[in-house]
């Protein structure tokens, strides 16, 4: 019984599980009779997966599992080590620990909630991990995207332009691109109510070794308190970036 809205996607995982869990290389045959799925519709995933090699196919028609598992398994390591050095380094700065702070990856023109240091006390607006939001309303949405050019963020969202979430989000690429100009500068981002409104967050970005902007950190405060924290909370949180970047490898004389 498919277990998805795409039976064909149910069809491809039980393909990969079974050739990563059987002792030797599988045959087309041998999969398509073990998995009780049609010889056509199992040709044609192994095809599928042989273009991007998900798998490989050895001189006897036999499949194995393909190179190109290692790039996701190097993303997700990747992934996991950037959370727990966020998680290591933040205990560190005691300014930064009165209020919520969250990391982020950008996916398609989203943000993607990967961790988050809560406040003592609450926000009324819980960051769980794996929640996406469109990045161009979200302090470190807006931070990554600073370090792209405008073509190709306007390609992202194929030039057709979020709508806004509250009455606060920016709302067209002109106004957005006037925004990233100034966190280019500065190398802090506001979201000024573009999420909740009454809640504002502070962002900034932290790159990888090659210079690429992997994550982006924010501090989030309720309005009032906004003014008189943030510049306090900006160079604290561009310290714990910096900080990062040095144990990711960045090198300190690249500019964006």
């Amino acid at each position: 019984m498919s277990t998805t809205a795409v039976p064909a996607l149910d069809k491809t995982f039980q393909i990969l599980d079974l050739i990563t869990d059987s002792s030797q290389p599988l045959t087309a045959a041998h999969i398509a009779k073990e998995l009780e799925l049609a010889r056509s519709s199992t040709h044609n995933i192994l095809q599928s997966l042989l273009s991007k090699h998900v798998i490989y196919k050895d001189s006897d028609n036999r499949f194995h599992l393909g190179s190109y598992l290692l790039y996701w398994a190097g993303k997700y390591e990747q992934q996991q080590g950037v959370i727990q050095l966020f998680k290591d380094l933040i205990v560190r700065y005691p300014v930064l620990l009165q209020h919520t702070v969250t990391l982020s990856k950008m996916d398609l023109g989203e943000v993607v909630f990967l961790a988050c240091h809560e406040a003592p006390a609450p926000l009324g607006f819980t960051f769980r991990a794996g929640v996406r939001v469109p990045a161009v309303f979200s302090a470190t949405g807006k931070a990554m995207l600073s370090t792209l050019s405008m073509h190709t963020i306007e390609s992202l969202y194929e030039g057709v332009f979020p709508t806004p979430l509250t009455p606060n989000g920016v709302n067209n690429f002109a106004t957005l691109s006037d925004e990233l100009t100034t966190i280019h500068s500065s190398r802090i981002s506001l979201d000024d109510g573009q999420l909740r409104d009454g809640m504002y967050c502070l962002g900034t970005y932290v790159r990888n070794a090659s210079g690429n902007a992997i994550t982006g950190m924010a501090v989030s405060f309720l309005q009032a308190e906004y003014e008189s924290k943030r510049e306090e909370v900006s160079a604290v949180l561009i310290e714990l970036a910096e900080q990062m970047e040095k144990c990711l490898g960045f090198n300190t004389s690249r500019s964006v």
